[in-house]
């Protein structure tokens, strides 16, 4: 604990300012257990960039640590990049601060003479990932803490490919970011190096996101009734002209999510993977009987897609389901086009459903699988600059049309959800009865995702005690399944439990352990890279020979996830 205090007392010093110094005092004056969550580590880069609790300390989002991070940046920048004049562009989101912080990564960059174009409001993140290709920029950051709550925020970085920093570069800048001193960081911002910028970068977006995700010139778009909810996000910016300028017609917004608003007063959390995040769109759906809702995440990078079932109730889709859908409808699409021709490939990762494998498989097109975050879909496409590639996604929710954006672009994808609503409707078929055909040609996969909270100190060591136990004690069986192999991405093995035999896997270490049974079941375990979670995916699959037996089979299968989550001891 003295060490922790010795870090606290170093921010009473005049690097910092009254305010932060106050705050700090009070916290040492109270003996609050709070200052050891704020000093026992520094913030760091995660699958997500840098993300957590807003308030001053090493291990919150403040002026000073996006401030160290933005000059650790900046020396990355001017020693690795040679240019006469370097060039960055910054967007943020509707949460709390969000707008400020943006100004002082601007100040930061302006003052270690680097040019700087700042979005003049709130943008969407996909739209960043956009802009860092289109103004020709060398790195890119985003203020957005996703679907976190409220007293989040935080920082992702984008290289000038349009993608999320991966390696070297990540490490890089993590080692100049760490050999700082808070004292070193140069907030003297130079107001000449700081453009504003707004609707001339959103009409070329917007009109990318239409040419993308509008497919066919023979759907009958203003025959969907679609219920459309920002989540109090940013969303509102882009999507509802985006299905305008495509022609979607009948296009009902939830108006008491519309406002921006970094309390996201209307859910307990903007997450579109919850049900009840998207409970206002769905009883407005139910009301005005629409065909489809999509509500999208805060900084509108995510998106839940709900449809009508066999029964005509409003279903909510997981991530897997919605991928597996819109990729299938882009593969019929090139395959009509006749664009196929074995120099393709589909993008997605290692915790996903392996569904999307096989339809891929089916159109003869690769499926490139890399570790959880989208940064690695964007650097599948930066490593094969040669081949197509045709889109991707993560069962969190996140898809990606193309390459025009290089991150997960709930904007394109909003409009891609639609134009397979659209295209099935006019034909006798839904959404879903189009998962449905995907089930029966393969398999009913069904997958589940629980995340335990483990907050502060101890908690960060139970998640390391919980993957260790998994990791030195395999399980045998799975629900009575013999487990046929243990996948370890951060020792980089596969090991077949059955024979003894050890493979490699050439991917980037990882904490993340995957075990799967000859019947195909697999469970998942990873730390979330953005919050004090450890997440557990399970994946189970089973035959379907018609649609009317889609329930049962279902059924079966979420009894036998709950029979795993309990034989865990997860519940």
């Amino acid at each position: 604990m003295s060490e922790i205090l010795d870090k606290a007392k170093q921010w009473l010093s005049s690097t910092f300012d009254a305010d932060t110094q106050k705050e700090i005092q009070q916290l040492i004056n109270s003996n609050s257990s709070d200052l050891a969550d704020r000093f026992y580590k520094n913030m760091e880069f995660g699958t997500g960039g840098m993300r957590g609790i807003m308030g001053a300390g090493t291990n919150r989002i403040n002026k000073y640590t996006l401030g160290r991070a933005t000059q650790g940046l900046s020396n990355y920048l001017l020693e690795n990049v040679k240019k006469e004049q370097l060039k960055v562009v910054i967007a943020f989101d509707c949460r709390h601060n969000s707008k400020k912080f943006a100004k002082i990564v601007a100040d930061v960059f302006s003052a270690n003479n680097i040019k700087v174009f700042l979005f003049e409001d709130l943008r969407p993140t996909p739209e960043l990932s956009f802009a860092v290709r289109h103004l020709d920029c060398d790195a890119g950051i985003v203020l957005t803490a996703s679907h976190n709550p409220p007293e989040y925020n935080g920082y992702k970085v984008y290289w000038a490919d349009g993608g999320q920093i991966v390696p070297p570069q990540d490490s890089g800048i993590i080692n100049e970011v760490n050999r700082l001193d808070f004292s070193e960081i140069n907030f003297n911002a130079n107001e000449n190096l700081i453009e504003k910028i707004g609707k001339e970068v959103d009409t070329v977006f917007i009109n990318g996101a239409v040419e993308n995700g509008k497919l066919a010139t023979d759907i009958e778009r203003n025959n969907l009734k679609i219920v459309f909810t920002s989540l109090h996000g940013t969303s509102i910016m882009s999507v509802p002209d985006a299905l305008q300028k495509a022609g979607y017609t009948d296009v009902h917004l939830v108006e008491e999510q519309r406002k921006p608003n970094g309390d996201f007063p209307t859910v307990k959390s903007p997450n579109p993977e919850e049900p009840e995040a998207l409970k206002m769109a769905t009883d407005l759906a139910n009301k005005i009987s629409a065909d489809i809702v999509i509500g999208t995440d805060p900084d509108c990078d995510r998106l839940g897609v709900a449809v009508r079932d066999s029964n005509g109730n409003m279903k909510l889709l997981n991530g897997n389901q919605t991928m597996v859908v819109m990729t299938e409808f882009l593969l019929k699409k090139w395959k009509n086009e006749g664009k196929i021709n074995g120099n393709q490939f589909v993008g997605s990762t290692i915790v996903s459903s392996e569904l999307v494998n096989d339809v891929a498989r089916s159109y003869n097109v690769e499926t490139k699988v890399g570790l959880t975050g989208f940064k690695w879909i964007a650097k599948m496409i930066r490593d094969h600059e040669t081949m197509d590639f045709i889109g991707g996604g993560e069962e969190s929710f996140g898809y990606m049309v193309g390459d025009f954006v290089r991150d997960k672009d709930a904007v394109t994808a909003t409009l891609l959800a639609c134009e397979v609503a659209a295209y099935a409707k006019q034909n006798g078929s839904s959404f879903y009865e189009e998962l449905l055909n995907i089930y029966i040609r393969n398999n009913f996969y069904k997958e589940h995702l629980i995340a335990i909270v483990k907050k502060g100190m101890n908690g960060a060591t139970q998640i390391k005690e919980m993957l260790s136990e998994m990791r030195n004690n395999p399980l045998s069986e799975i629900d009575g399944e013999k487990v046929e192999s243990l996948s370890d991405y951060k020792a980089s093995t596969r090991t077949n439990l059955i024979t003894g035999k050890v493979t490699n896997i050439d991917l980037p270490k990882s904490n993340v352990l995957i075990y799967q049974t000859e019947s195909g079941t697999r469970i998942a375990a990873r730390p979330s890279g953005t919050e004090p979670k450890i997440k557990f995916y399970f994946s189970v699959n089973s035959p379907l020979d018609a649609k009317e037996n889609a329930t049962k089979v279902e059924a079966k299968l979420d009894a036998k996830i709950q029979r795993i989550i309990k034989e865990m001891k997860l519940s």
